[in-house]
């Protein structure tokens, strides 16, 4: 450093990469004394003015203030107070528009002013040299002194330098934006102020050399310097005009030839820079004791009748200081706060100064034009040549607007300053500052959240660790009164308390060895039961539902067998219940048609298990029906009622339709006799039907009746006359018996019984209906005693023989009958059966002997 030192003694400069030389327009204010702008009728004072944050408010609205009193605390770090401009009454305290590009709002306090300016108790210091660092340090922050240069940085913090040696101070009054003059009229006016201010700072700092930078545009600012300077380590060095000579960085290098690092300060190499406005607040805040409660502001552009440089109290309005001013504004007219390269125009005239504002420029739109529409980038480097940072704006640029923030970073984004060199030369008119300043507040906002993120986890992790140490001690503390309290009671007892109770248990244990864990085999066992039972009654309701369930018609059995006479029969008559049902009050002839199918529908084979029928259950349910079929019988008085009782017969049978697939072998003997009954009834059919011209006339009604329901008319034709002959024999048996039921009622009582448990066998319905419905149960009666009163007639088993061998002979041809056909066949049988009725015949009470059904065969 000492080589550095001499050659800025001998008179060396340096110079720095790019810059730009626009025009710079200082004359209007330049040539004007600095005067008094005045007190405003109120004050609008923000609670934070500097880069950090802000102290706690010590006033309430209602509250008098003195001139310089201090309206927020300040504590260790980076917090600056803030200060009545006047004094006067707090009128409010709430959110305004602050001077800030963003144009949002932020705590402020409205001081209403008194019109006194009586000032609070100061403390002047003008022998500083006998306080220390700290109590300066100290006095510089309780006067809320922070970087007048624009940065608004913490002066205290800055001064700290955290242990570091200064080589080099700086004092810079470069002032190299345009418009702006308010140190060059502050060096002009209050020089010798500004050396005392840096003789404070020599005490502080220690430094080894002092240099005042000016430019060469301001030689009134340095003639008046040197004549106020006596010191030899006290330097004035004017160098050549150039934007932006003014910032730190190019400043340094400019007087010093040293380049601060990527990343780094200037105080990492030696140098502290204080702009010429900071270093006059320090001597105001250490020799006067007062604090920053105004600072010189430039009213500049053409827009002002009378511009120039006013001494302004912090909380002024702008719209205010601009009338002050006599601005003539035109349509649309802009108030830039700043210059025209680092400014930036406030969203309206009711924004109050601020420690940072050094500049109010109102331009006419011939004097400042506006920014033209941005257009694409060309490449041309030209921003490359004049970035005085040797950064490379155009990548800069593309990856800001990429929000490729990570690359940006990597190509040393931080390292701008914002001197808006590069956007002035760009052709293309892009605004590149603002792409790198919203770049770089994104980058702040996420870093801010991931310190927030940490902070978080560092406190839950405090937290936990808190919790498990109080666990702990508290289970100590548990133990340590366990043991007390164990103590206490082996001292009184003579024994230890928690052996004794071990001891005993240990005792009981062994006194009764038998007495271990319960034993729940029975238990288990019963559960274990109740579990089987529960699955043999769910499975037993399965069984039921599957045999209640409709099954669907099996293909005929292609082999002759007599065995499924009486299951196809059982089947026959279940669908012929349907039928009945399907037809509804169509008429008696419909009602009575259904069993006629039912009889012809035997020949069909029959899905199920049908033949399991228990004999006992069978000759209760007989037992039941007698009982119900002498109640239908004395019901019935004329052949109308026995036409409507042949409808339920079929309904009786129906629970035969849920039959299983493979039925058991069915006695021959019994279908032998089933047979015989059917050969006897077509013999009486055949006798008793002498006009067949009209049974034929009587039989199409009644077919046709059924036409709706079962469309099979066209098939009629194939029905077998001899089967016809048959259905009518047994229809007309049937009704005849139901009349004549009443009659000889112990008779049919005592014969009903055995047929019915002989029957149990063919049809296999009380299993599937535990619950006979009444109409059913009566019907069921009525046909049990015919077959009894025939059963007591065939008495003969062998003469049955030859009967049972024509009944393969019946089945050999059920396969060739659609129940269709077989309902129009009961229709044609039922109305003759009918005509057999009314024709008076003398076989009432016939019965069928075995060799009847032989001459019938």
């Amino acid at each position: 450093m000492q080589s550095v030192i001499e050659r800025i003694k001998a008179g060396a400069l340096w110079d720095f990469h790019g810059g730009i030389h626009p025009p710079e327009n200082k004359q209007q204010s330049s040539l004007s004394p600095v005067v008094q702008a005045g007190l405003p009728p109120e004050l609008i004072i923000p609670v934070r003015q500097h880069a950090g944050l802000a102290g706690e408010l010590l006033v309430k609205v209602g509250d008098k203030v003195k001139k310089g009193q201090p309206l927020t605390a300040f504590e260790r770090g980076r917090f600056v107070p803030v200060h009545a401009s006047s004094s006067g009454v707090i009128s409010a305290i709430g959110q305004h528009t602050v001077a800030h590009p963003s144009g949002l709002s932020d705590l402020c306090i409205t001081l209403i002013p008194d019109g006194e300016d009586a000032w609070c108790e100061r403390q002047p210091q003008p022998d500083y040299w006998n306080l220390d660092r700290v109590s300066l340090l100290e006095r510089i922050q309780g006067a809320g002194i922070a970087g007048l240069g624009g940065a608004v940085f913490p002066t205290h913090s800055k001064l700290d330098g955290h242990g570091q040696l200064t080589e080099i101070l700086i004092i810079n009054g470069l002032e190299c934006e345009p418009y702006i003059t308010t140190d060059d009229r502050l060096m002009q006016e209050y020089a010798d102020e500004i050396l005392e201010g840096i003789r404070v700072l020599k005490h502080l700092l220690k430094p080894k050399l002092c240099l005042i930078g000016i430019e060469d545009n301001k030689p009134a600012a340095a003639k008046a310097l040197r004549q106020q300077i006596s010191e030899e380590d006290i330097l004035v060095r004017e160098v050549p005009t150039k934007y932006p000579s003014g910032g730190a960085k190019q400043t340094i290098e400019l007087l010093t030839g040293r380049q601060v690092p990527k990343g780094g300060r200037a105080v990492d190499i030696g140098i502290m820079v204080l702009n010429v406005a900071t270093v006059f607040a320090i001597k105001r805040a250490i020799v006067d004791g007062e604090p920053l409660i105004e600072r010189i502001v430039t009213l500049t552009g053409d827009a002002f009748k009378q511009p120039g440089n006013a001494w302004v109290r912090l909380g002024t309005p702008v719209r205010w200081l601009l009338g002050r001013f006599d601005l003539q504004p035109e349509p649309g007219q802009r108030v830039i706060m700043g210059g025209p390269m680092m400014g930036f125009t406030l969203p309206h005239a009711m924004v109050p100064v601020v420690k940072a504002t050094n500049c109010l420029l109102a331009p006419t739109r011939a004097e400042l034009p506006p920014p033209e529409p941005e257009q694409s980038c060309i490449r041309c480097s030209a921003c490359a040549d004049a970035c005085p940072a040797t950064l490379l704006p155009q990548e800069l640029y593309w990856y800001s607007r990429a929000k490729e923030y990570d690359k940006a970073e990597q190509l040393n984004l931080f390292d701008c300053i914002e001197c808006g060199a590069c956007a002035w030369v760009c052709p293309s008119q892009i605004p590149l500052v603002q792409y790198y300043k919203i770049a770089k507040d994104d980058i702040r906002e996420a870093r801010e959240e991931a310190e927030k993120a940490e902070r978080a986890r560092l406190r839950f992790e405090a937290k936990q660790a808190r919790f498990e140490r109080d666990k702990a001690a508290r289970e100590a503390r548990h133990a340590e009164a366990a043991a007390q309290r164990r103590q206490a009671m082996t001292a009184a007892t003579g024994e230890d308390p928690v052996a004794a109770a071990l001891a005993r248990l240990k005792a009981k244990q062994e006194a009764t060895p038998g007495e271990g864990a319960p034993d729940n085999a029975a238990m288990a066992a019963a559960r274990e039961a109740r579990k089987q039972e529960a699955l043999a009654r769910r499975a037993a309701k399965a069984a039921e539902l599957e045999a209640s369930a409709p099954m669907t018609e099996p293909a005929p059995s292609q082999e002759s067998d007599p065995k499924k006479a009486a299951i196809a029969a059982a089947l026959a008559r279940a669908k012929a219940k349907k039928a009945a049902q399907a037809a509804g009050d169509l008429g008696a002839d419909d009602s009575t048609a259904a069993p006629i199918a039912s009889s012809q529908a035997s020949s069909e084979p029959v899905t199920g298990s049908a033949a399991e029928l228990d004999p006992k259950k069978a000759a209760i349910a007989a037992a039941l029906a007698r009982a119900k079929a002498k109640k239908a019988a004395q019901a019935s008085g004329d052949q109308v009622a026995d036409d409507s009782a042949a409808a339920p017969i079929a309904s009786s049978l129906a629970p035969s339709e849920s039959i299983a697939e493979s039925p058991p072998e069915l006695d021959p003997k019994k279908a032998a006799i089933a047979a015989a009954i059917a050969r006897a009834k077509a013999k009486k059919a055949a006798q008793t039907a002498g006009d067949q011209g009209a049974d034929d006339s009587a039989a199409a009604p009644i077919a046709s009746s059924l036409a709706p329901s079962e469309p099979i008319a066209e098939s009629a034709p194939e029905v077998d006359p001899k089967k016809a002959a048959i259905a009518a024999a047994i229809a007309r048996a049937k009704a005849k018996k139901a009349a004549q039921a009443a009659g000889d009622q112990g008779a049919d009582d005592s014969a009903a019984t055995p047929i019915a448990s002989s029957q149990a066998p063919s049809e296999p319905i009380a299993e599937s209906t535990p619950e006979l419905d009444p109409k059913k149960a009566a019907i069921a009666a009525a046909v049990a005693k015919a077959k009894a009163r025939k059963a007591a007639e065939a008495k003969e088993a062998p003469a049955a023989q030859p009967c049972a061998e024509t009944a393969p002979g019946a089945e050999t041809s059920a396969p060739e009958l659609d129940p269709k056909k077989a309902a129009i066949a009961a229709a044609v049988a039922k109305a003759k059966a009918r005509k057999a009725a009314l024709a008076g015949a003398t076989t009432d009470n016939e019965t069928v002997s075995p060799a009847d059904s032989k001459r019938d065969t």
